[in-house]
């Protein structure tokens, strides 16, 4: 009887100690996180100088500007190809490596483009694309590349190439978790490399698959650097994305805008890792 007592004011003591270690994260969080973002969703139906309230007028006016309208384009489109390329060859790379006694090393090499500052590779950019680029004295042309549509393949190549390192090592994890004798007795069964791959693997990495497809999802919101130091703050029209139109506004003091499309961005972005959790923890109950 007296042993219980102590048990529970250990678990007391365990509880207050874990939430006076989460109290200084929660209070961050809340102060440069939700309280601006609140800030930001009063602001939205406001104007920007006077602060008088305007109701959903914000909003219209965004879904009616032509720039917002080429932005969520160009993001989606981008979103939406570099996402699958990124965790196809992402996979395929940690298959690969996974098979290889030298795992160490070659990690360390495609981590490389993370550890690149963006003006480095910027500096590149404009060497190989640019007008008097190594590109087109290759080609034998004078064309700058970086003001045609191929912009755009250019900034989903960047993308890829930069963020291919941290995928391939979350995949490689995954692979590397997975028990040796479940592999083993599928082959014993019978499997092919195939079959083994689709009905054992794959189903152990569903969990990584989850975390990889959420990081690269929002990393693919952050590609703006980049572009803004190789074509300014009004590229070409195939990479003008969702950053370009909110630095715009920024710059200009259009803070109603702003607010108003920011909280749409987020709203989208919330649903949409929502979503994703919601599938795959459907996936795991099956």
């Amino acid at each position: 009887m007296k042993g219980k007592p102590r048990t529970q004011q250990k678990q007391h003591r365990s509880r207050r100690a874990f939430l006076a270690f989460l109290l200084p994260s929660f209070l961050g969080v809340a102060v440069f996180v939700l309280v601006p973002f609140i800030d930001v969703f009063r602001r939205s139906f406001t104007t920007a100088v006077t602060g008088e309230f305007t109701g959903l007028e914000n909003y219209r006016t965004v879904f009616e500007n032509g720039p917002f309208r080429l932005a969520v384009y160009n993001t989606l489109r981008f979103t939406c190809i570099c996402l699958p390329l990124l965790l196809i060859l992402g996979l395929a790379a940690a298959l690969m490596l996974s098979q290889l006694k030298q795992v160490q090393l070659f990690k360390s090499f495609f981590l490389l483009p993370m550890a690149m500052p963006s003006a480095t590779i910027v500096l590149v950019w404009k060497m190989t694309f640019s007008a008097d680029g190594f590109l087109n004295r290759l080609l034998e042309t004078h064309v700058d590349f970086m003001w045609t549509e191929d912009a755009f393949w250019v900034l989903v190549f960047s993308y890829v190439w930069k963020n291919l390192g941290y995928t391939v090592i979350l995949w490689l994890a995954g692979i590397l978790a997975i028990p040796g004798d479940f592999i083993e007795a599928a082959r014993v069964d019978g499997a092919g490399s195939f079959r083994v791959f689709w009905s054992v693997m794959l189903p152990q990495l569903k969990g990584s698959m989850y975390t990889i497809t959420v990081l690269s999802f929002l990393n693919s919101f952050k590609v703006f650097r980049e572009s803004y130091l190789v074509a300014g703050a009004y590229p070409h029209e195939s990479m003008y994305m969702l950053q370009h139109l909110f630095n715009n506004w920024f710059t200009n003091l259009d803070l109603d805008k702003m607010a108003a499309a920011a909280v749409c961005v987020g709203g989208v972005l919330l649903i949409v890792i929502l979503l994703l959790q919601r599938l795959w923890d459907g996936g795991d109950e099956q």
